[in-house]
């Protein structure tokens, strides 16, 4: 499992560049793939990190719709840029890949929050999600 949990990581990782830089996610990818061919301080990018990346690439504008939708009395704009993507991230996996059980994507989400923003952003990340979940059979389209 630890294999997926690094392309989770680095799936945000990317998501989040893109965001900064104002760019595309699978261009961000591409640099860090062609990167990654002549560095080997640069991790791999996965299979499973590919397919996380143009998974929220592809269900982008519905992501975000059900997050401002579902995250009470928080805008996307609002939100803090990890926050945001770590939301993106794990309600992609928690919607569209349905081979990961739900509590592996809440808990690896609520992880990456631990790691990487603030002290609040954890139980905000796993309540925002928890409803996701709860309303799964409806979300898809």
């Amino acid at each position: 499992m630890a294999a997926r949990n690094k392309a989770r990581k680095r799936a945000f990782q990317i998501l989040f560049e893109a965001e900064q830089r104002g760019a595309v996610p699978t261009v961000v990818m591409a640099d860090w793939i062609r990167l990654a061919r002549t560095d080997d301080r640069q991790p791999p990018v996965t299979a499973y990190t590919m397919q996380l990346v143009e998974g929220c690439v592809a269900h982008a504008e519905r992501i975000d719709e059900l997050l401002a939708g579902y995250a009470v009395g928080w805008t996307l704009d609002r939100m803090p840029a990890v926050d945001r993507n770590v939301l993106r991230l794990g309600a992609y996996e928690l919607i569209w890949e349905d081979d990961v059980p739900d509590a592996v994507v809440l808990d690896e989400a609520v992880q990456l929050a631990k790691e990487f923003s603030t002290d609040e952003s954890p139980s905000f990340i796993n309540g925002l999600l928890g409803r996701l979940m709860e309303l799964k059979p409806t979300l898809k389209r």
